[in-house]
């Protein structure tokens, strides 16, 4: 309630109209009566503002983003840092096939051209980067590159698990069970437990029934990324269109806030599997919609829907 009086009270048109009436009521040569009169005008504003729930949401909104060292008056990027996110996004865009790759600058353009178009609706010309204040957010980019990063992970499941031939181990599995059966047969019950050969076989089945079931868990990760990607990409994509009809900034980084904290489980996943896709947990979020993906060497103009994506 105290943050909420603040910003209401230190509201720059507050400051002024508050300010003029209170030196007109000084000047008025009836202090005694005009100043209680600005004091309760004064006092009505603020309850009524503060008790606002969209006001409350703005505010709230912003001291999430403090929260996260982020404020509206930050200074520039420099362009060491716009490089390095640059390359960063680039190295995971050049790993990845034609299609999934194409299929994450679809989605990145898709969200430039929504804000394109939201800053039309509302007459503004002047965001030549054509990312909009409110889309310009480090939760969105945060989603964008939650998204980048599954479509790495999908990418290397799909690998292994074309490389890793279920069939034949189960075929092994099967083989060996039949060879420790007919061993126990010949050195009898009582002599199993000290048999090499047991021993060996029994390990070796042990070890085939773990590929086993890393396979099975590797296909199940599978289908909750491909699951995951569409829900995601959906979510983005509600997001970035809800700019349109949406003017409010705060209301819109309070929307995308709620999605970027809902997906715990997705990044849960990520860094299981961070050994094979080789992107680290610990690398802080690019900016995505920020950085400039075009006019790239040859590497990058060959990455399929997104020469053709003018936001891309």
């Amino acid at each position: 309630m105290f943050r909420y009086l603040k910003e209401a009270f230190m509201f720059r048109w507050n400051l002024l109209i508050f300010g003029g009436a209170a030196a007109a009521a000084v000047v008025s040569g009836h202090a005694d009566i005009a100043l209680p009169l600005v004091a309760a005008a004064e006092v009505t504003y603020l309850a009524g503002l503060t008790s606002l729930p969209r006001f409350q949401g703005a505010i709230d909104a912003k001291s999430r983003a403090e929260a996260r060292g982020i404020t509206g008056t930050q200074p520039a990027v420099s362009a060491e840092v716009q490089a390095n996110a640059r390359d960063r996004i680039l190295e995971v865009l050049k790993s990845l096939t034609e299609d999934r790759r194409s299929r994450f600058l679809r989605l990145r353009a898709r969200c430039v051209e929504m804000s394109r178009i939201a800053n039309a609706v509302r007459g503004e010309t002047r965001d030549q980067s054509g990312a909009s204040t409110e889309l310009r957010t480090p939760a969105l980019d945060r989603l964008l590159w939650v998204y980048l990063r599954l479509l790495l992970s999908d990418q290397a499941i799909s690998r292994f698990l074309q490389a890793a031939d279920e069939s034949s181990i189960d075929k092994t599995i099967s083989d060996l069970q039949v060879k420790r059966k007919k061993r126990a047969d010949s050195v009898g019950e009582a002599n199993q437990a000290d048999d090499r050969i047991i021993r060996s076989l029994d390990d070796s089945i042990t070890t085939a029934g773990a590929r086993k079931e890393n396979v099975e868990k590797s296909k199940n990760n599978a289908e909750f990324i491909s699951t995951e990607l569409d829900r995601l990409e959906n979510k983005i994509q509600a997001v970035t269109e809800m700019a349109v009809g949406h003017t409010d900034p705060d209301e819109m980084s309070s929307r995308i806030d709620a999605i970027s904290e809902g997906i715990s489980q997705t990044e849960q996943t990520i860094r299981e599997l961070q050994q094979i896709t080789g992107v680290s947990d610990a690398d802080t979020t690019p900016s995505i919609l920020d950085t400039d993906l075009t006019g790239q060497p040859r590497a990058v103009e060959g990455m399929g829907a997104g020469r053709r994506n003018p936001g891309t």
